[in-house]
Order: C-alpha cells, then sequence, then structure tokens
C-alpha cells in the first residue's frame, strides 16, 4: 500500500491538491494511505518551503504546485511498473 502525504497548512491549493491526488488513486485502482501534514515544523522536516507539497512513501515529488490526477498518476505508478 503507498502511502500520500499532502503537505500543507490547509489552504484552498492543499485541499484541491488532496483532491487531486485521490482522484488519482481511484482511477489507478490503488490501496492508498493518505495523510495530511499541517503542522509547519513536520513540514520543514520534509524540505518542503513552498507548500502544497506532495510525497510518496516518504519521498516528496513535487512542492508548491497543484498537481492534475494525470501528472500524480505518473508518481504512484511509474511507466514500466510492474503493477
Amino acid at each position: 500500500m503507498k502511502k500520500i502525504q499532502i503537505l500543507g497548512t490547509g489552504c484552498a491549493k492543499c485541499n484541491e491538491l488532496a483532491a487531486n491526488a485521490r482522484e488519482a488513486a481511484q482511477v489507478l485502482g490503488e490501496d492508498v494511505e493518505f495523510e495530511k501534514v499541517t503542522n509547519i515544523n513536520d513540514i520543514m522536516k520534509f524540505g518542503v518551503m513552498t507548500t502544497p507539497g506532495l510525497a510518496i512513501d516518504g519521498q516528496v515529488v513535487s512542492q508548491g504546485k497543484v498537481l492534475k490526477p494525470d501528472q500524480i498518476m505518473k508518481f504512484i505508478r511509474p511507466v514500466g511498473s510492474a503493477e
């Protein structure tokens, strides 16, 4: 099971990124655990200085952008993966 973390304080862009990540996981049929990281100190531990941030399995894949579901799908299931 993959873990997707939305890094942000709860702003509109953070909520949009979270919705897009959920849509991406649903389209792919992935079993995913979602977590919203809202504490600024915890966000900084990821090295994210611009929110919203997106981390998959603990690795930051985006910051400061609201990725679309199709962009997020590429991180959830990279091209050539065996899944």
